[in-house]
């Protein structure tokens, strides 16, 4: 990556000049951001997200993040001495697994990520799906990729019911950037566990976002012989997903942005988390990072 601060003064104006069509056309726009992968966990990288996230609002655009926090789950739970499992990309959660989802995501993490934005300069404030009565959510039920008639419990991890973003909106208005733990609540003040990417991609689509920016370790979308896919349709996402090149935890991944682009979101892209300012260079500059999903 060129370091911007050997360059030349005509140089650095020119990227600003690049810059300016994409400020000026997402200026008062929402974007929506999921944040997760390595660039969440490699200092530098964590750095150079919380400067991106500022400087979007800065020049006008309204960012949301929404995080994600595997990692951070996994190590708590071999702490207490228990296994992480997956089925079809869903982590199965029981009571105590949920206990520690609460305060790994709404506690650590979250604080985590509002602690660097505002370090960068900006003000976040960290929520989960029970402020404002946001994520409104049922238990998830699973059904197998194989065999549609059989359904896998995967204890409390839940589907989302409904979303009412005023609070985000509230916030937005009041120049505060929205920090979203995945956490949601049900009819009986239950908590659950509700997959990042989904909540990400349901949250853009109520905000009517301009864009949705999926940020993972991959440089997008991969085809068999591992060349990466930068535009995707319902139907190739269809036929990708029969013959298992989208498979795992890039299933819920996939199918929260192809929804999210069918019901609004103008343009969603998974892009490779794992390079420094991709989500500036894939806003505001010519550049594409990763792959476009599009509804049709």
């Amino acid at each position: 990556m060129t370091d911007l601060t050997q360059l030349d003064p005509r140089a650095k104006a020119e990227i600003l000049a690049q810059a300016m069509p994409y400020i000026r056309q997402f200026h008062g726009k929402t974007m929506v951001i999921k944040y997760g992968g390595n660039a969440m966990t490699d200092p530098a990288l964590q750095k150079a997200f919380a400067e991106d996230i500022v400087l979007l609002k800065l020049v006008g655009i309204n960012p949301v993040v929404v995080h994600g926090g595997g990692p951070q789950i996994e190590s708590a739970l071999k702490r207490l001495g228990k296994q992480g499992h997956f089925i079809q990309g869903m982590r199965v959660t029981d009571d105590e697994t949920m206990e520690v989802v609460e305060w790994v995501l709404a506690g650590e993490v979250q604080q985590d990520i509002v602690g660097l934005i505002n370090q960068a300069g900006g003000k976040a404030v960290g929520l989960t799906g029970r402020d404002g009565a946001m994520i409104r959510a049922h238990k998830l039920r699973l059904k197998d990729q194989d065999d549609p008639s059989k359904e896998h419990d995967v204890g409390q991890v839940g589907d989302i019911e409904v979303i009412d973003p005023s609070v985000v909106k509230a916030l937005q208005d009041d120049q505060f950037i929205p920090v979203v733990s995945p956490i949601g609540f049900g009819e009986y003040n239950e908590s659950y566990n509700i997959n990042a990417d989904v909540v990400a991609a349901a949250l853009a689509t109520n905000l009517q976002a301009e864009k949705l920016l999926m940020l993972t370790n991959i440089a997008g979308v991969l085809d068999k012989q591992g060349q990466l896919l930068t535009e995707l349709s319902a139907a190739q996402i269809d036929a990708l997903c029969a013959d298992g090149t989208i498979s795992g935890g890039m299933i819920p991944k996939i199918a929260g942005a192809l929804e999210a682009a069918k019901r609004g979101v103008k343009a969603v892209h998974i892009i490779d988390g794992r390079v420094p300012h991709s989500m500036l260079l894939e806003v505001l500059t010519d550049q594409a990072f990763g792959t476009m999903i599009r509804a049709e």
